[in-house]
């Protein structure tokens, strides 16, 4: 029987933070996580400078790192890889999401073979290390359309590897109804042909096929809702608006969000977290154990809103426990110890 206690939910570095106009240390951070009272570990991947700050602050404040990440372009950062996952073993980390590059360091678009081939060297690295590798499905990445991570995952499968992967389904949400966003990778033929569908109340929808095939290793948890508002308080350095990919949790504070806020429009959002620690509560062998909370103040994010990026982490978290906890019951496993 699958223990209660083996799902952590834990916050990103990044997510520690109220505002983009006052960004905390990694101390204050490792504080805030910790003293919110939700959280059960950090996820970090810190710079070197950092490390040994986060280490100590850790230890201090008894908050794990038990996650890390980062981006890596192929045929350039196989060093870096290797060195993120020497830093994880050392924080204690059990798993590192690894989100490729759309394009390769000689500028052509990485091919599904080349990802399966640095996803065979990550995995090879990584469990060596004791630390997960989990591939994410992101926005700006190969996996930004989402027909390809099936097929990846069938080249991984070919060599007698099991396929983990980083569920983001805020990147899968913020498409639906969004014909620009889905022209990227030109998804959209794909979705008007019904090869793909984005939906999650639809059977068949890409997030349970993921869900459904035991692919999903960890999970980071930030809302975004259908044709999600484009984040026109913020610009990249090119002057393009952020892409909007994140949704308040709870309703944000007037004239702190680019939009009318509804909380009905959650609900596709709120559809996949549920189907998939649903399967996790009658799955015995899902090798789901991290969810990430990762409300964030990036420009494609919640930069230049004056909601609380902090405090909707902290309200999902709460979320989370009780959809956990609701799906342990639905399923007859015990409920967890009262801490």
């Amino acid at each position: 029987m699958k223990p209660v206690d083996d799902l952590k939910i834990g916050c990103t570095a990044s997510g520690a933070t109220h505002w983009d106009t006052q960004i905390p240390d990694i101390t204050e951070k490792v504080r805030m996580i910790k003293e919110a009272g939700v959280f059960d570990f950090i996820d970090r991947c810190p710079p070197d400078e950092e490390f040994r700050a986060l280490l100590k602050a850790s230890e201090r404040h008894n908050l794990p790192v038990l996650s890390s990440g980062w981006f890596y372009t192929l045929g350039r950062d196989d060093i870096l890889f290797e060195r993120n996952i020497h830093k994880a073993r050392l924080l204690g980390a059990e798993v590192h999401n690894v989100q490729v590059m759309m394009q390769h360091a000689d500028g052509h678009g990485v091919s599904n073979a080349e990802v399966a081939d640095f996803y065979a060297y990550a995995y090879e690295v990584g469990m060596r290390n004791d630390v997960a590798p989990c591939f994410e499905v992101h926005v700006n990445m190969w996996s930004e359309h989402f027909g390809r991570i099936a097929q990846v995952a069938a080249l991984v499968e070919q060599r007698g590897l099991p396929f983990c992967m980083t569920l983001d389904h805020s990147h899968v949400i913020f498409k639906m109804d969004n014909p620009k966003e889905q022209l990227v990778q030109d998804m959209k033929a794909d979705i008007d042909a019904g090869r793909l569908v984005l939906d999650p109340s639809v059977p068949g929808n890409v997030s349970r096929q993921w869900i459904d095939a035991n692919w999903v290793r960890l999970a980071h948890a930030r809302a975004a809702v259908p044709a999600n508002p484009v984040n026109t308080w913020a610009r990249h350095p090119d002057g393009n608006f952020g892409r909007g990919i994140q949704y308040p949790f709870v309703q944000p504070p007037t004239d702190s969000y680019v939009s009318e806020w509804d909380a009905a429009r959650l609900d596709p959002w709120k559809h996949v977290m549920r189907d998939l620690l649903a399967h996790h509560a009658t799955h015995d062998d899902s090798p789901l154990r991290h969810i990430s909370c990762e409300f964030i103040v990036g420009v494609d994010y919640g930069a230049g809103h004056r909601y609380s990026t902090f405090d909707n982490n902290v309200a999902c978290a709460r979320w989370l426990h009780e959809e956990w906890a609701a799906a342990r019951t639905a399923s007859g496993l015990p409920e967890a110890a009262k801490a």
